[in-house]
C-alpha cells in the first residue's frame, strides 16, 4: 500500500502539478505539499503520514502565508 500511494504522489508530481503550476497554482510552502506527504509517509507509514499530508494541505489555503514548513520529527 505505501508503494502505491508513493507512486501516485510521484504521478502527481510529475503530470498534474505542473498543470496547476501553469496557470498559476502554486504550493505556498516549501517543501510543497506533496513532497511533505511523501516525506511524512517515508517517516510515519501510510496512516498517520496521510494524516499529516491531509494536514497540511488544509493548512495551503489562498489566506495562508506560506513559507518553510519542514516535517517535524
Amino acid at each position: 500500500m505505501k508503494k502505491v500511494i508513493l507512486k501516485f504522489i510521484e504521478l502527481y508530481k510529475k503530470f498534474i502539478s505542473p498543470i496547476f503550476h501553469n496557470f498559476g497554482f502554486d504550493c505556498k510552502y516549501y517543501p510543497t505539499c506533496s513532497e511533505y506527504t511523501k516525506q511524512a509517509i517515508e517517516e510515519y507509514g501510510v496512516i498517520k503520514g496521510c494524516i499529516k499530508g491531509m494536514g497540511r494541505i488544509i493548512r495551503c489555503n489562498p489566506f495562508s502565508k506560506g513559507g518553510y514548513d519542514p516535517l517535524k520529527k
